[in-house]
């Protein structure tokens, strides 16, 4: 008995559409999408990242929400223009324009970024430290506590002009 070409062509598409055997190529596909987003992405995101070295290189840690608190305090009332770093891809740009800097980086970019800061920062400066401070620097003065602890260094404390330094206002 013959099938007529109906029932033929429906057991073709039949068949195709509801294939028993499990199709791999499904994965592949949305696997090499995902890739392809994320490198069109990161080509964008991170230009500065090839060029810092690795030893300088910090993962993502955000400041708590008490850590910005005393932050806060440690700047109230100051003037002049504000920089955070470690907040980017790693590019660090000429410091001599500011006034305010906050840091937030891994311990092992502290002792890089300390000849960095002394070298290029005005006299007027004050740096605001979290969760890890400087390894050399005596700090000024310091606001929180365990990991919400922030330290202030004093740029002209740090030069010795102490003279110069009665006159920047005091932690508060």
């Amino acid at each position: 008995m013959e099938d007529s070409i109906e029932t033929i062509l429906q057991n073709k598409t039949t068949k195709f559409l509801y294939s028993d055997k499990p199709s791999s190529w499904l994965p592949c596909l949305a696997s090499g999408i995902t890739a392809s987003i994320y490198a069109f992405w990161a080509v964008f995101v991170f230009p500065g990242i090839r060029k810092v070295p690795v030893s300088l290189r910090v993962p993502y840690l955000p400041s708590c929400k008490p850590q910005t608190a005393n932050i806060l305090k440690l700047l109230n009332g100051r003037e002049g223009k504000f920089v955070d770093l470690g907040s980017g891809d790693g590019r660090l740009v000429d410091l001599s324009q500011y006034k305010n800097v906050t840091v937030f980086l891994a311990p092992n970019a502290m002792e890089t970024l300390e000849k960095k800061l002394s070298a290029e920062l005005p006299d007027d400066a004050r740096v605001i430290v979290c969760r890890f401070p400087f390894p050399h620097w005596p700090h000024t003065c310091t606001e929180g506590a365990s990991l919400d602890q922030v330290w202030a260094y004093d740029v002209m404390r740090l030069k010795g002009s102490l003279l110069h330094y009665r006159k920047q206002q005091p932690c508060t």
